[in-house]
């Protein structure tokens, strides 16, 4: 027996999901990645997964937005459907299909619009086969260069400021400190 094994089990590590939202501004030209995870409750059943995703351009007002089927993820096999982004885009799953996302490969213009990314898991089990549906929309704007982050920009100003004024103190705290001293030197000196 192990003396420094008191009771305790190893368990494997098993992944972890976590559901972020996709990124909603693409760069003209640039690839753009539709992120799109649907975290399994129940990893230990096994389940089959089937992903459809769609396209709707930005919607006037009072018109319904056509709704075009863009891609397909079925038994194991990433399909582009026909039309506009037929060329254009690739799977950027994971393997174990929480992340069932994919990119476009060249933004434009036309890209523009809401997508949405639908999941279902057929679980499978002796009797019958329970099935949970997932849908997620992505409204996704493309703009000529990438904009900056606004909180971002004023929090590297500030920690700029903060730096000089830090700097600025530490000057003045070593003048009064060397004065204080030079002024200790010099009553020494008297007193001797």
């Amino acid at each position: 027996m192990d003396p420094f094994n008191r009771g305790h089990q190893v368990h494997l590590s098993r992944p972890v999901c976590v559901d972020v939202p996709s990124e909603t501004d693409a760069v003209l030209g640039e690839p753009m990645k539709l992120t799109c995870i649907s975290c399994m409750k129940r990893d230990e059943i096994k389940s089959k997964t089937f992903v459809d995703w769609y396209y709707m351009p930005k919607e006037e007002k009072d018109i319904p937005p056509d709704k075009t089927h863009i891609f397909k993820y079925d038994v194991d096999n990433p399909v582009e459907s026909e039309g506009p982004f037929k060329g254009r885009l690739t799977w950027d799953g994971s393997k174990d299909l929480q992340d069932v996302s994919i990119q476009i490969k060249s933004a434009t213009y036309n890209d523009s619009g809401v997508y949405e990314c639908h999941v279902l898991r057929k679980f499978e089990f002796d009797f019958f086969t329970p099935s949970v549906s997932v849908v997620k929309q992505i409204e996704l704007k493309v703009q000529a260069k990438a904009t900056g982050d606004d909180a971002a920009l004023y929090s590297e100003i500030m920690m700029y400021v903060l730096l000089v004024c830090l700097t600025f103190w530490l000057l003045v705290e070593m003048i009064y400190c060397y004065r204080k001293i030079s002024k200790s030197d010099e009553q020494a000196q008297d007193t001797a």
